[in-house]
């Protein structure tokens, strides 16, 4: 085996939270490996955040055209409509940004060095790394950060081992538009692909084994937006249980029946099959018993403590590979603060409590904070506003009066705000002022304080905070 001079710090991945290491180590001139099996970018840019978001553009594009916001706009039904197109033109945005906001980044990187291929721990202080000719190498450090991500995750479902199912990775790079799809999942990730494909003109069927879509968000949310979705189309099961999944030439049969015994065993069948059932930390192979780094058995993800620090003393993690939440911004979030103490000693600890997450379908989801569950788990005691946004004048001058906003407080500590959920046009750009309001204990009062630019969605925030004093139904449109 050939050795590698000995560094100062290892990054085992190459997304978001190893970048974001990466380049708190270049400020303090670290001489530092970042060891990446892949291409450099990790989920969001490649396969996530970037290529989806981009395809739901074009899905609310097109849905516009059928449904224009205003009824004074005719319906246009004679369009064109590429699909093979526009995913090619999802696939050099990808290209564009991987290269700008990863490779040039990386190459800028002085004292940060590449290394390509699969990464494992011999001991504490080395890891072995693979690359695709077979070749292998030794690299040693004094510190690791582990960033190495997260994959799908794949149910052991009867049949699925012989039926060609889609991860988010295949749905994303399809060759041509399904006719049918159903997908397993109704979190995030189902969500998202499922209002895609269907306002692409695919019919899809929604499997969810909870009683409900999103339930770990407030049901008010997750009951308006099975709503939405099912106005325009899409079939949503709940309180599924896949028994089988089979397949038959092109076709994917799935066999299901009632959790709680509430429907008979069916099966249901599409072109495409969608496993959106969640994602599981990027260990495998990894060997961190080698380091004295410890995981959880029923996830296997790094435990790590409130400061990225895994059970090793010199090894800290950060990212999905450390499990929930498995968000970008967390993700940088995670891989920064790992870097800071293990190149500094400074115990930076992460707010998660503020940390917000947002589901793009339309309208979008956006959540931060406790629910009204968590507030009376945690305190005993809560106060909640609901204001639809058929009450927000900038969603009614526009004609996106679909949603709600839910305000959470604790009426023990001045109504200080501890939750926000928000269902409207806009909601992830909306949550920002709920973030703020968490993250610094904010109360109702200086959220009523705050002079609103009018007309705007955010006002959102200020007329849900005022509901908590007085009715808002019988106040004129700017009022304090």
């Amino acid at each position: 085996m050939q050795r590698y001079s000995k560094f100062d710090l290892v990054i085992i991945g190459g997304g978001a939270a190893a970048f974001s290491a990466a380049l708190k180590a270049e400020t303090f001139n670290i001489k530092t490996a970042m060891v990446e099996r892949g291409i450099v970018g990790g989920t969001c840019v490649n396969v996530g955040c970037v290529p989806s978001k981009n395809l739901l553009g074009a899905g609310e594009a097109l849905y516009r055209l059928g449904n224009p916001s205003y009824s004074s706009i005719s319906p246009c039904y004679e369009y064109g409509f590429d699909f093979s197109k526009t995913i090619r033109q999802k696939d050099s945005l990808v290209k564009y940004l991987r290269k700008q906001r990863y490779y040039d980044v990386l190459s800028s990187l002085e004292s940060v060095k590449l290394i390509e291929g699969n990464a494992s721990f011999l001991s504490p202080t080395r890891i072995k790394v693979e690359n695709k000719n077979n070749n292998h190498k030794v690299v040693e450090a004094k510190k690791f950060i582990v960033a190495t991500g997260s994959s799908s995750y794949v149910p052991p479902i009867k049949g699925i081992g012989d039926t060609d199912y889609l991860t988010n990775i295949e749905a994303l790079s399809l060759d041509k538009k399904p006719s049918s799809m159903i997908v397993t999942g109704g979190r995030a990730l189902g969500l998202e692909f499922a209002q895609m494909y269907s306002r692409f003109g695919t019919k899809v069927t929604l499997l969810q084994r909870s009683n409900r879509i999103i339930p770990e968000h407030e049901p008010e949310v997750s009951s308006a937006l099975t709503q939405y979705l099912s106005e325009e189309g899409i079939d949503i099961i709940t309180n599924v249980k896949i028994k089988e999944i089979y397949q038959k030439n092109d076709t994917k049969f799935v066999r299901i029946s009632g959790n709680n015994g509430n429907i008979n065993t069916k099966t249901l069948e599409a072109e495409e099959l969608l496993l959106a059932t969640g994602r599981k930390p990027n260990t495998k192979n990894l060997h961190p018993e080698n380091a004295g780094v410890r995981i959880r058995q029923n996830d296997d993800a790094i435990i790590v403590n409130t400061e990225m620090l895994s059970s090793a003393p010199h090894i800290w993690a950060g990212g999905d590979v450390v499990g929930e939440p498995m968000l970008e911004t967390v993700a940088a979030k995670e891989g920064a603060t790992a870097a800071e103490n293990a190149l500094t000693g400074s115990h930076k600890k992460i707010d998660f409590l503020s940390i917000p997450s947002g589901i793009f379908t339309s309208p979008q989801v956006a959540s931060v904070g406790l629910t009204e569950k968590q507030a009376m788990e945690r305190y005993g005691v809560c106060d909640c506003r609901i204001l639809d946004m058929n009450g927000v004048p900038k969603a009614l001058i526009v004609n996106k009066t679909k949603g709600l906003i839910k305000m959470v407080v604790n009426p023990n500590k001045n109504n200080r705000i501890v939750g926000v959920h928000i269902l409207s046009d806009m909601a992830a750009d909306i949550i920002q002022e709920g973030v703020v309001a968490v993250r610094y204990g904010l109360t109702v009062d200086d959220i009523i304080d705050i002079v609103h630019v009018f007309p705007t969605m955010t006002e959102a925030m200020k007329l849900v905070a005022i509901a908590f004093k007085q009715d808002i139904s019988k106040l004129t449109c700017c009022a304090e």
